[in-house]
C-alpha cells in the first residue's frame, strides 16, 4: 500500500497543472530519466548498447517501452525509475541478442575487410573493421544491416552480407578446424591452382580461412561462407603454428610497423588496406598475437603509465605515446592520436599515411604534434595481465577450448 501511495504521489506532482499536455509531460520525464540511466550504465556506445525509446499514446494513455540494449540492469533500472515517476509503461525493450536471430547469435568475417558505421547507414561515421575470419558475436539485424561486437568487444554496423552467421555448434566447428592465415601483404583467392584462375575474393595480411587441402604449390581452403578457393601456399601459414610462433617483443613490434610505412590512413581503417592512428597500432601487435583495444582514447587507459620525461629517457620501444590535451579544472584528458615509440624520440605511426617521426625539436623528422604528447602506455608488459591487452591464443573467439 506505501508503494502504490508513492507511486500515486509521484504521478500527481508529474501529471499537474501546467501547459504541457499529459504526453509531453511524460516524454519529458522520460528523457531525463532516460539520460542518467544512460550514464550510470552505458555511458559509451563502443562498448555498451542502450537505445530506447517511449511510444506515448495522444492521450498519455498507453505507453510502451521500445528500443534495445546489451544491459539487463540498465532496461530494470529504467523501468523501475520510470514507475517510481508515475510512468507505467508496457515493456517491449528487447535484450541483446535479439530474440528474432534465433541461434545464429556468432559470425565470422567474410571479406578481406568490412566497414562498421556506428549506425545501419552508410552515411553514418566510419567506426572500425574487421578483417576475413574474425570472430563476431551478432546482436541484431536491421534491414541490411547487422549489429556485432567485435573481437575486442566494439559495438557497431556493418552490412549483413560480409558476414557468415553461425549458430554455436557451427562456430565451434570453425574454431577447431584446421585454418591457415594470410602472411603476405596482399593476396587472390582463385576458382582453380593456377594464377588464370577466376578470382574468388581478394585477401590481405591477417586473413584466417580453413585449410581443406595442399594442390601442388597452392592450398585449397574454404571461406566463411563455405566457398572453397586456391592460395598460393607461399603466401600462407598454418594457423596453430603462427600462433605458436608469436613472440611480441618491442623488436618485433616495430619489424612488423615498419612494414606499412608509406600505406594510406583511413579514418575507420583497421587492416592492412589502409589504418588509422589505432587501427594502426591494432594491426601491428595483432600481426604479433595480441588484440588491443580500438580506439586511442581507449588503448590509453591499458597498460602500465609510463613517466613522461623532458629527455624521454623512460620510454622503452614498443610503448605506445598518446596525443592530444591535457586535463585542466574544467575538462578532462582527451586523446585523440597515437603513436608506438621506436627509440630515443623517435616513433611510428598513420598520420596521413604510416611514418616515423620524432619527439625532439631539433630532429629532420620532427613531429609538430609532439607538444600535445599526453601519456605513455607500455604494453608489453600487460599482455594477458591486463584484461584489454589479450593474447590471439587465449581469446575463446579464435581457439577452441
Amino acid at each position: 500500500m506505501k508503494k502504490l501511495l508513492l507511486t500515486f504521489s509521484a504521478a500527481a506532482i508529474l501529471f499537474g497543472c501546467t501547459g504541457e499536455s499529459k504526453k509531453e509531460k511524460i516524454e519529458t520525464k522520460f528523457s531525463e530519466i532516460f539520460d542518467s540511466v544512460k550514464e550510470e550504465f552505458a555511458p559509451d556506445r563502443r562498448s555498451k548498447t542502450f537505445e530506447a525509446k517511449l511510444e506515448v499514446s495522444d492521450k498519455g494513455d498507453t505507453i510502451i517501452l521500445r528500443g534495445s540494449t546489451t544491459e539487463t540492469q540498465a532496461k530494470e533500472t529504467l523501468l523501475a525509475r520510470l514507475t517510481e515517476s508515475g510512468i507505467v509503461a508496457l515493456d517491449s525493450m528487447n535484450i541483446l541478442p535479439h530474440p528474432a536471430l534465433g541461434d545464429k547469435i556468432f559470425g565470422v568475417t567474410n571479406q578481406s575487410a568490412i566497414n562498421f558505421r556506428y549506425s545501419p547507414n552508410y552515411s553514418s561515421e566510419s567506426a572500425t573493421q574487421t578483417i576475413m575470419g574474425a570472430p563476431l558475436q551478432i546482436l541484431e539485424k536491421r534491414g541490411g544491416w547487422t549489429r556485432a561486437v567485435t573481437p575486442e568487444g566494439y559495438i557497431a554496423w556493418v552490412s549483413s552480407g560480409s558476414i557468415a552467421y553461425m549458430n554455436e555448434l557451427q562456430f565451434n566447428e570453425w574454431k577447431s578446424a584446421k585454418k591457415i592465415i594470410i602472411t603476405t601483404h596482399y593476396t587472390l583467392f582463385r576458382d582453380g591452382a593456377t594464377d588464370r584462375a577466376n578470382v574468388v575474393a581478394d585477401g590481405i595480411m591477417g586473413n584466417i580461412v580453413k585449410f581443406v587441402a595442399s594442390a601442388g604449390s597452392y592450398i585449397k581452403v574454404e571461406l566463411p561462407d563455405g566457398r572453397e578457393a586456391f592460395v598460393p601456399a607461399a603466401h600462407t601459414a598454418e594457423f596453430s603454428g603462427w600462433l605458436a610462433s608469436r613472440n611480441p617483443t618491442a623488436e618485433n613490434i616495430l619489424s612488423t610497423a615498419k612494414q606499412f610505412v608509406g600505406f594510406p590512413y583511413m579514418w575507420g581503417g583497421t587492416s592492412i588496406k589502409a589504418m588509422d592512428c589505432s587501427g594502426f597500432t591494432k594491426t601491428v601487435y595483432f600481426l604479433n598475437g595480441v588484440i588491443l583495444e580500438r580506439d586511442a582514447s581507449q588503448q590509453a587507459k591499458t597498460g602500465e603509465d609510463v613517466e613522461i620525461t623532458e629527455d624521454f629517457g623512460n620510454l622503452l620501444p614498443g610503448d605506445l605515446l598518446f596525443f592530444g590535451s591535457k586535463a585542466t579544472e574544467d575538462k578532462p584528458e582527451r586523446v585523440t592520436h597515437v603513436g608506438i615509440h621506436i627509440a630515443k624520440g623517435e616513433f611510428i605511426h598513420s598520420a596521413t599515411s604510416v611514418r616515423i617521426n620524432s619527439l625532439i625539436p631539433d630532429a629532420d623528422n620532427y613531429y609538430e604534434g609532439s607538444k600535445r604528447l599526453v601519456r605513455v602506455r607500455r604494453i608489453l608488459t600487460m599482455i594477458d595481465k591486463d584484461p584489454d591487452i589479450i593474447s590471439v591464443n587465449k581469446h575463446p573467439w579464435y581457439v577452441a577450448n
